[in-house]
Formats: structure tokens, C-alpha cells, sequence
């Protein structure tokens, strides 16, 4: 049986790789990052204008769109992407980050995770099984077996337990599959140790998956911590099947995993920075809250091509933040997210021209610069 999303690798430069994500809803060159739409919407950003800056994947939540508003709606109305007019493909996190997020409302059993609604305090059982029933009634491209996200610090025997239930989960998730329109995805944990991080891996990977997750990192451990581990889960994960780096996404982050041969990214940063004021530059980021901004005319990035920098002055953007405005939300969440996938179509070219490790070395100042502007 054919897979049901297909990845071609059209060029390599070292292990980083470019090609094209076939999925049902249309190809998603890679590597791709993708908009985090928890309750199938990202943040501020329309689905057409999310298209118009070069998105072709977006992610969901399943907990969340099975609490509010449920699965059999929007399955009965054509499934996620119909139900939020998204031409693309669609990912549906399975929830198991949310039994570490929402720690405080739920309890973590061999059986599932036990929520308790964070709208109302209803008791809800998701389990491997109910999950997958969750996502298939979702109809999105991809969906994620049911994993125990580690939290960050953690004991190794309690990271091991983790994995291994994370490792049986993963076989009833293959046991309860009925749909072979999807893919699903299997999701290596194992904290920051790394003969735990190689147990899972040869675990998950001996499964008939049709890609691959490097989950649990980006929790709160140190930073040269979580880039090793995630080169050592992806030097374990099949070469001809996607790679995908959960909830990893500073840009200088993307451009290193990439270089570790990651297919696919997603991460609230972009559109979580932006409502808080700041924004991602060639120069390095920029807090707009900052006073320095208040008679700036230039815009936010002077080599950027996205709609706020062609529109509006620093100083508007800055009045826009105090003031409360709607409209500051959205523009710096547009500008994040055109500059997110402006430096991911340069990577793809730099792979396919065998000039990957020149494009990052050529960025690192950039990407990397934190700039002091606190008030």
C-alpha cells in the first residue's frame, strides 16, 4: 500500500536535504515550517494570507478541537481544512504535549492521559486508541500517535518509564489505525540522555510509521543540550521517510536542524514574539515596545518584502503596541511569519546549490542577535 504522504528529496548538502512533502491536500516543499494553529486558526493570520507568504502546511491541536468545538462537527463538515478554508495540508498535534502543559488538570496512566477540561473541568480519557479516533474523524494529512512529552528537568529512571510507555502507546496507536488516507507518525522522547534518546529511537523507528518525530526537547533545558539530542534522534531515523523537530523554532534553531537533515518545524515563536511586541529581523530581533522606535520612520526590516514593512514605520507599529491595537497583533505576527518562511525558501536553495553551510555561516549574526532594548 502506497503511503499516504510521500517525501521526495530533491538535492542534499550533508545531511540537510530539500525536496517536496506529498501529502493529500497538495505538495509542501521542504524543509518546511509550519504555523502553529492550536484551535484551527493561527493567531491573528488568515488562512489566504498564510497561503500568500508561501505556508503549505499548518498544525493543529487535537485535544483542543476535541474539546471545543469536537471532532464529528468538523468532520461532518468536511473535515479541518474545509472547516477553516485551508487549501494546504494539516498536522494535528495528538495532545500528549498538553499532559505536560496542562500538567495541573490531568493524570498520566498506563490506560491514557486523564484531562480535565481547561474550559469547564470536564473529565475527558484520551488514550492511543481515542487520539487516533479524534484525528481521523479531523481528516488532516498527518496526524501523531499519543506520546508522554518529558518534562524538563527529570530523573533518568522516570525518562525511561516515559519512553516506554511513549513505545507502547506508539503500537496501540498502529493497532487502532483505521485510516490509510493519513499518515501517522511515531514520536522518539528520551529526555536530554542520550543512551535513553537511542533506546526510543530504535524503539519507535522499528514500527511501520510513515514518518517521524524528535519530541520532548525545548522544555527548559540548555540550549548546546537540546541540539545535541536532537542530532542524535536524527541520525537514528530512516533516511527515506520525514523528519520532523517538534516545538523547536528560533531561527538560528532551524537552520542547525536543518543541517542535522530535519524535514519539518513548527513552533509558536514567531506568532507568540509577535504579539508581545517583538520581531524577527535580518539584523537580529527587535523588541517594538522600545522607546528608541517612537520617531523611527524606517521599517521593521529594511531587506524585508512582507506587507508591514512595506506599509508601516517602526513608530506606527510602536503606537499600534501601546495602544492596544488589533492591528499590531497582526502586522508583527505577518512580518514573523514571512521572515520565518523567507529564510526557509533560502535554505532550500542553499541546499540545492551545495551552499548550505555558507547561507548559515552568512546569517549567524543575524539570526542569532538577541538586541538589548529593555526599557
Amino acid at each position: 500500500m502506497d503511503a499516504p504522504v510521500k517525501l521526495e528529496v530533491l538535492a542534499t548538502d550533508g545531511a540537510a536535504r530539500c525536496g517536496r512533502l506529498l501529502t493529500p491536500h497538495g505538495a509542501v516543499p521542504t524543509p518546511a515550517f509550519m504555523p502553529v494553529g492550536t484551535q484551527a486558526a493561527v493567531k491573528a493570520m488568515a488562512p489566504g494570507e498564510l497561503w500568500d507568504i508561501g505556508y503549505r502546511m499548518v498544525l493543529a491541536n487535537a485535544y483542543h478541537l476535541a474539546v471545543r468545538p469536537g471532532p464529528a462537527l468538523i468532520r461532518d463538515l468536511g473535515g479541518i481544512a474545509a472547516f477553516m478554508g485551508w487549501r494546504g495540508a494539516v498536522l494535528t498535534d495528538s495532545g500528549g504535549f498538553q499532559a505536560m502543559s496542562l500538567a495541573a488538570l490531568n493524570r498520566i496512566r498506563e490506560e491514557g492521559i486523564r484531562f480535565r477540561s481547561h474550559l469547564d473541568g470536564a473529565p475527558m480519557l484520551l488514550t492511543p486508541e481515542s487520539a487516533l479516533d479524534i484525528q481521523q474523524m479531523l481528516g488532516c494529512d498527518i496526524m501523531m500517535a499519543l506520546d508522554e512529552c518529558t518534562p524538563y528537568p527529570v530523573q533518568p529512571a522516570d525518562a525511561r518509564r516515559s519512553l516506554e510507555l511513549t513505545a507502547r502507546w506508539a503500537e496501540r496507536s498502529l493497532r487502532a489505525r483505521t485510516s490509510h488516507s493519513q499518515a501517522l507518525f511515531g514520536i522518539v522522547q528520551g529526555s536530554v540522555y542520550a543512551d535513553l534518546r537511542a533506546a526510543s529511537a530504535r524503539q519507535i523507528t522499528s514500527l511501520g510509521f510513515d514518518g517521524f518525530a524528535t519530541g520532548g526537547l525545548s522544555v527548559g533545558e540548555p540550549k548546546a543540550l537540546m541540539l545535541e539530542m536532537a542530532a542524535l534522534s536524527a541520525s537514528f531515523l530512516p533516511a527515506d521517510k520525514p523528519r520532523y523537530l517538534m516545538g523547536v523554532g528560533t531561527p538560528e534553531d532551524l537552520l542547525a536542524a536543518i543541517a542535522m537533515g530535519y524535514d519539518m518545524f513548527d513552533c509558536v515563536l514567531p506568532t507568540r514574539n509577535a504579539r508581545n511586541g517583538c520581531a524577527f529581523t535580518s539584523a537580529g530581533r527587535i523588541s517594538i515596545k522600545h522607546s528608541r522606535h517612537a520617531a523611527d520612520s524606517r521599517p521593521l526590516d529594511e531587506r524585508c518584502g512582507c506587507r508591514t514593512c512595506a506599509s508601516y514605520s517602526r513608530s506606527y507599529l510602536r503606537h499600534l503596541f501601546r495602544a492596544g491595537e488589533i492591528l499590531a497583533a497582526r502586522a508583527l505576527t505577518e512580518h514573523n511569519l514571512y521572515f520565518y518562511a523567507s529564510l526557509l525558501r533560502r535554505a532550500q536553495a542553499a541546499i540545492a546549490s551545495g551552499t548550505y553551510g555558507q547561507l548559515c555561516r552568512s546569517l549567524a549574526s543575524g539570526v542569532a542577535q538577541e538586541l538589548d532594548e529593555t526599557e
